[in-house]
């Protein structure tokens, strides 16, 4: 039987659904608009933008020029006073009401978010649920964490395009209950749709949010280094996040700068290979497009045997394809691992860094298949890729020191225990680790010399929210650490020193 789109995630039907809730977000001819200067407005200069999923053409992106979206900065800072003068109380019944009204939209919002970045449904939803319920707890707990600080003003977000809702939507909420006025960037790569609805429906319940669309290039100008802005919370690569390092570097401002780094698992003296495969499956969610995706692990070399098994028969169960299609109209979408990666440049450069392992000297010993009853006959697959890993990678390849970030695994082979600890410190520093051992002493006390903000012992690890602080170590992470109270205190001022990994001038108590 033949597969066809489920109708439930048509995108036109989609696109017509977000019309109707926030018609306010699109021109009269239909393209959607940046939010700026309190209200939807400026088309930019429309680029076209298709879907991972097939190549769908799915709108055009309203993308700014500097001078415009200057213009939404100066704006959205002369909110910031009288925000900050709103009672503590009017400000929670505010993002309270915006969370009533975006759980009325989850449905909505996963589904777009599917086409957008090519999620499949489950983590589409996941990422708005999370959002959703990860700043009802702020709200819920506010008081307690914002005591007597102050807002700093106006907060700039610029945010990658793999976790619309539970990293920029989350922060940008926060933010704005503990008093902050908020702009936001899409992201160029996807996000700007979904995103556009919610910030609607934030901006509609009077909460100071300003969402503008543009390339990094032409905007980081006025979203990083104006003097409007007061603080800035980033995530994205190295590249981009030691340029703005850089550029903050003699700048007394706020900041978070989360950038990926090679998240390693070590592997010593071990014999749980069932829950390690529960867990390499668990780890392939959303093809590793995440900044927390395990993508290298360090093995005694003895057990490799065991790993290998376990690994073929763990990721040879993964169905990568389509996650929009179905066989009846009625059938609920598939159950895949995951569909896309975010473009067919991204896929490009995935098989670049493969077949320079290969060339370098490195040995494949997984190479996955598209099966072809997972999409349409003659579909666009070029966003598509199957799994596959390498091991005895060379230091000259590029993945040896490189986070793909998609589906591509590494596997390095140990004999000491100094290895190990060496091999899985090769990025100075990561957002997450994690260490399997049956001696759970000898994993704890191993994972004290891992240079990773969070070691897991004989477990994933997650960025997480809520009271579960979050940050990097080294080349991964610099400012302020957030989660819980931090993420409260990372956008306030008080009488106690933030915390994070600043330059020490950023340390010294603040000011009420």
């Amino acid at each position: 039987m033949s597969k066809i789109i489920s109708p439930q995630v048509e995108f036109g039907g989609l696109l017509n659904q977000m019309k109707a809730v926030t018609p306010e977000a699109f021109s009269p001819d239909g393209k959607i608009l940046n939010l700026m200067e309190g209200r939807w407005q400026e088309t930019g200069k429309p680029r076209e933008f298709t879907s991972p999923i097939d190549g769908t053409s799915l709108g055009w992106m309203p993308m700014l020029n500097r001078e415009t979206a200057l213009r939404a900065v100066e704006f959205a800072k002369a909110e910031a006073t009288a925000w900050a003068a709103t009672d503590l109380d009017e400000r929670k019944s505010r993002v309270q009401d915006c969370l009533n009204q975006l759980r009325e939209q989850v449905e909505l919002t996963g589904k777009l978010i599917m086409w957008e970045i090519g999620k499949t449904y489950k983590l589409g939803f996941t990422d708005i649920d999370r959002a959703i319920e990860g700043v009802q707890w702020y709200v819920d707990n506010i008081e307690d964490m914002l005591g007597q600080r102050k807002p700093l003003g106006l907060v700039s977000n610029i945010a990658s395009w793999n976790y619309p809702m539970s990293v920029l939507l989350h922060a940008v909420l926060v933010q704005a209950l503990a008093g902050n006025s908020v702009i936001a960037k899409t992201p160029t790569d996807g996000g700007f749709i979904s995103l556009s609805l919610t910030f609607a429906i934030a901006r509609r319940c009077g909460l100071p949010v300003t969402l503008v669309s543009g390339s990094g290039g032409e905007l980081s100008d006025v979203l990083v280094k104006h003097d409007a802005i007061d603080c800035l919370s980033f995530v994205g690569g190295r590249y981009n996040g030691r340029n703005i390092a850089d550029a903050l570097s003699s700048v007394h401002k706020r900041y978070m700068l989360e950038m990926e780094g090679v998240n390693t698992y070590g592997i010593w003296n071990y014999s749980d290979w069932a829950g390690l495969a529960d867990q390499l499956k668990k780890g392939y969610d959303y093809g590793k497009q995440r900044c927390t995706a395990y993508v290298r692990f360090v093995v005694e070399r003895r057990l490799f045997p065991q790993f290998l098994e376990t690994y073929w028969e763990a990721i040879r169960s993964l169905k990568v394809g389509n996650p929009t299609l179905v066989d009846n109209p009625g059938d609920a979408l598939p159950d895949l691992a995951f569909g896309p990666v975010i473009n067919a440049t991204q896929a490009q450069e995935l098989d670049r860094l493969y077949a320079n392992a290969l060339q370098t000297g490195a040995t494949p010993i997984y190479e996955g298949k598209l099966d072809d009853n997972l999409f349409l006959p003659g579909q666009d697959r070029s966003a598509y890729r199957a799994p596959r890993a390498l091991v005895n990678l060379p230091r000259q390849s590029e993945l040896y020191f490189k986070e793909p970030f998609g589906p591509i695994d590494s596997i390095v082979l140990v004999d000491r225990v100094e290895e190990l600890v060496g091999e899985m410190n090769i990025s100075n520093g990561a957002l997450v680790a994690a260490v399997a051992s049956d001696d759970q002493k000898w994993a704890a006390r191993t994972a004290k010399e891992v240079r990773a903000f969070k070691v897991g012992l004989n477990k994933l690890r997650s960025r997480g929210d809520r009271d579960e602080v979050f940050g990097g170590l080294g080349e991964s992470w610099k400012g302020a650490f957030v989660g819980g109270a931090l993420l409260v205190e990372a956008v306030t001022e008080g009488n106690k020193p933030v915390l994070g990994n600043y330059p020490e001038a950023l340390l010294l108590p603040e000011k009420i």
